[in-house]
């Protein structure tokens, strides 16, 4: 651990700002950055996101916008208010602590910035310790238990799941599994009425009946129109494919700003590794749910809520084709954050007002005060983002000057030293060495 009590003279541009000595010229070169990188990282987060929860126009025509406005200000909060208390503390404080360049900057940066943010995607951050395939497996096996369970879920949880696993799996509490039956042979009849069009989807879904004619299906499934084996098949050909869709609608900004200059690039758009490995993850995961509901449905004659745990828990393996610390993290704070409502509302647990806002603030100064001290303990993933969020600056850091606090801050930058003008700084800047 760094040695509080020590300190070091030089000013915030000596330390920070290295790539220009004014506070006020480098807090706007930052807020543009973030802003510019926060636009593209929430405008097809939220269009998707639209898309998929089916949303009216009205949304589109007023909502839309400003939301991904409202994201997008606290993304570029959160890196705008670091930079200006990291140049106020310095002159408030007349030098630099151990605690001031990172966790101390940070920490009413973030807690500022999360409250521009909307309530509902405040989400609590935790730091992972476990492996992350088995995080997301306990994840999705807890998700799918209580999307089982009567009024488990609600809102754009519920939606999500509802549109991935199919709305077959929605619990319907009030059917026994002789009244379901009976239903099967009601929609045959309905179906057998209206000519189906023979479209490439109609066509496709005829090879499929084909070829899981003769499979079966237990009484307790409510999937009318398919046996067990056509279902499992159409879940994953369905999901493979907006796996597949929405990789590639990530990748046509990259994609159209070499349309002119490397014309092949657009190849990629289609035919990339990453398209293949979402789409597989999602097909996957909804897949062995299905395929493992049905399964517990034939051996147990019955259809049980605790199937769900077991089925979302096989499924999670499908993270294997699509390791994403993201998606395992945000799933697992939320399911947190379910449960401790969930635990208020039935008395069990004390509700602690800003929780999740205190828990964002202080979780994401460790990771600045690491990004500043301690590279080498951050996780890549998360110090790639902050190079992408302030256009590289944030290694521009003179974190030779920081070693004096005993965390090895320049062990990852091999003796980078940053060319400073000797007019603005306090100590002789050491000059960067010459390779020839």
């Amino acid at each position: 651990m760094a040695a509080l009590s020590k300190s070091i003279p030089h000013n915030c541009y000596e330390i920070g700002h290295t790539w220009h000595p004014s506070c006020r010229v480098s807090l706007v070169q930052i807020t543009w950055a973030a802003l510019e990188e926060s636009l593209k990282i929430y405008a097809p987060l939220y269009l998707i996101a639209a898309i998929l929860r089916k949303r009216k126009l009205d949304y589109y025509l007023y909502r839309l916008l400003p939301e991904i406005l409202q994201s997008a200000s606290f993304l570029t909060a959160n890196g705008s208010l670091y930079i200006s208390l990291f140049c106020f503390f310095r002159k408030i404080l007349g030098k630099f602590y151990a605690w001031t360049p990172g966790f101390g900057a940070a920490l009413p940066a973030s807690y500022v910035a999360i409250l521009i943010e909307r309530k509902s995607r405040r989400g609590l951050l935790t730091i992972y310790m476990a492996n992350l395939v088995l995080l997301f497996c306990i994840t999705a096996a807890m998700y799918m238990f209580f999307f089982r369970c009567k009024d488990g879920l609600k809102g754009f949880t519920f939606s999500a799941l509802r549109f991935i696993v199919g709305k077959e799996e929605i619990p319907t509490h009030s059917y026994s599994p002789e009244t379901v039956y009976a239903k099967v042979e009601q929609k045959r009849e309905k179906l057998e009425e209206k000519p189906r069009r023979m479209n490439i989807i109609g066509l496709l879904r005829k090879l499929l009946n084909s070829i899981c004619k003769h499979g079966p299906r237990h009484r307790c499934c409510k999937h009318y129109e398919d046996n067990c084996i056509s279902y499992c098949i159409k879940g994953f050909i369905r999901m493979f494919s907006v796996g597949y869709l929405i990789q590639c609608c990530l990748r046509v900004p990259s994609a159209f700003r070499h349309v002119f200059t490397q014309p092949s690039r657009l190849l990629s758009l289609f035919y990339n590794k990453e398209n293949f490995q979402l789409g597989a993850f999602l097909g996957c995961f909804v897949s062995i749910y299905k395929g493992t509901s049905c399964f517990l449905r034939w051996i147990r004659n019955l259809d049980d809520e605790l199937h769900a745990i077991v089925a979302g828990f096989l499924a999670g393996i499908s993270m294997m084709f699509y390791k994403s610390t993201t998606i395992s993290m945000y799933l697992a704070s939320k399911l947190v954050e379910t449960i401790y409502f969930k635990g208020i509302e039935a008395g069990k647990v004390p509700y602690f007002p800003h929780a999740d806002t205190v828990i964002y603030a202080i979780s994401t100064a460790i990771c600045f005060h690491a990004a500043v001290m301690e590279v080498q303990n951050l996780r890549p993933s998360y110090w790639k983002f902050l190079l992408r969020l302030t256009k590289g600056r944030f290694a521009l850091m003179n974190r030779k000057a920081l070693d004096v606090f005993g965390t090895g801050a320049s062990k990852e930058f091999h003796d980078f030293i940053p060319r400073l003008d000797p007019r603005y700084t306090v100590v002789t800047p050491e000059l960067p060495i010459e390779f020839s």
